[in-house]
């Protein structure tokens, strides 16, 4: 075979590929693609400054410095600059994500996943092949306006520990000849996501918002949006207040912020029997109990299964049931609260499972919720942008509105769909 002829027979495997993997919505950053040497970069510049973070960065107030921060780590061919190190530390350890666990995630030797998503975002999307960490591209204006806003962040989600606004685990640029890339990480609200069933991307109204969903027998992994997700329900019993009213306090949030265009992440998958059942034991409950009113319990009581992406079930329980009831309410006698001051507090009851801030059980589901994309302010662009879809879109729900509009629909929507 000639040089010519293996080269255009390479040609047709590699198109073969992209265009299996792209249908099936991630695909692998090997030696051969147009972002492995970018992805190579970053693996290095992020391992090298999660070891330059704080040894015990939860257990430090943070000062005005560690909002400011800028550090640049050298390295052959480019440079790393890390944005308000310590800061984003605290955060990391608040959720119970250790530096190591951290790094091996996203230091790896396996590659990197890219998401290929039907969003309208000219950003590129990166999963870490355990698809626990989303790394995303951003542009400085966006970069700028997390940085200006972040202490107010931290302070929210620190007074609203189940919050579903995404994790943004650290900042960072890549400098390397022309290449300039500003971009965050963030805790993946769909993890694991080994069952999850379905996938959407929710903004509350109508205009552009439905996707074609993929044909069954392609495997294919597609958002869908708000028209796809009609005559559905988010069904969470006993749980279905605590989510409208957090999402009241989320785009509460955000819209003192003066931002719009952000989305509810939804996915849901069946639960088990097992999991069900479980879900009602006493010696499970109380734990579960104490876990959501408390970061600073013993490892044992968040231990994970080793054998398994998801906590087993019974691990909380097995390590209780010989107890007496009493035993457990001592035991766990300074988490207990009156059911009104929790509900209060807006603090819910945590599922047995690794990533448990944005998954909620209902009563035969599992769901995992998330609001992402929250760094587009309400400027002139947006305001023009608004005008001109009012002319085009009469009497109908378009997502460029005012953030108090935008807010309050976000919420109504919520309100519709959930029971």
């Amino acid at each position: 075979m000639s040089q010519r002829s293996r080269s255009s027979t390479r040609r047709r495997q590699w198109a073969g590929m992209m265009s299996r993997w792209t249908l099936l919505g991630v695909f692998e950053i090997d030696e051969e693609h147009e972002f492995y040497e970018l992805n190579r970069m970053m693996k290095r510049g992020l391992s090298a400054a999660v070891q330059n973070a704080p040894d015990d960065p939860a257990s430090n107030e943070l000062s005005s410095d560690d909002f400011t921060k800028e550090e640049t780590d050298i390295h052959e061919g480019f440079l790393m600059q890390t944005f308000a190190g310590p800061a984003f530390a605290n955060l990391r350890r608040s959720v119970n994500i250790s530096e190591e666990e951290y790094e091996t995630s996203l230091a790896s030797p396996e590659p990197y996943l890219q998401f290929i998503s039907n969003s309208k975002s000219k950003a590129d999307f990166f999963i870490t092949h355990d698809r626990r960490f989303f790394l995303k591209t951003q542009n400085k204006r966006e970069i700028n306006f997390l940085l200006t806003n972040l202490r107010i962040y931290l302070e929210h989600l620190h007074k609203y520990p189940h919050s579903l606004l995404v994790k943004i685990l650290g900042v960072h640029r890549l400098i390397s000849g022309e290449t300039k890339k500003y971009f965050i990480v963030m805790q993946s609200v769909f993890y694991p996501d080994v069952r999850v069933m379905g996938r959407y991307d929710i903004k509350g109204c109508e205009v552009g918002r439905w996707t074609d969903p993929t044909p069954k027998k392609d495997e294919a992994i597609v958002i869908l949006k708000d028209m796809n997700f009609e005559g559905q329900h988010i069904t969470l019993g006993e749980q279905s207040s605590w989510l409208v009213r957090q999402v009241e306090i989320d785009t509460a949030f955000l819209r003192s912020l003066n931002v719009l265009d952000y989305s509810l992440l939804l996915a849901h998958q069946p639960l088990h029997k097992d999991e069900v059942d479980q879900k009602h034991h006493l010696a499970n409950l109380v734990c579960r109990t104490a876990i959501s009113l408390d970061q600073n319990l013993p490892t044992h009581a968040r231990s994970f299964s080793s054998s398994s992406e998801e906590r087993d079930s019974h691990t909380l329980v097995s390590q209780h049931e010989t107890a007496e009831d009493g035993q457990l309410h001592h035991q766990y006698g300074a988490h207990s609260q009156d059911p009104k001051q929790v509900e209060t507090q807006n603090r819910r009851l945590l599922p047995d499972f690794r990533n448990p801030l944005h998954v909620i059980d209902g009563p035969h589901s599992r769901y995992f919720v998330g609001i992402i994309d929250i760094f587009t302010e309400y400027g002139l662009k947006k305001k023009l942008e608004n005008l001109w879809k009012r002319m085009k879109y009469p009497r109908r729900a378009f997502s460029t509105v005012s953030p108090s509009a935008y807010s309050l629909r976000f919420v109504q929507w919520v309100e519709k769909h959930t029971k």
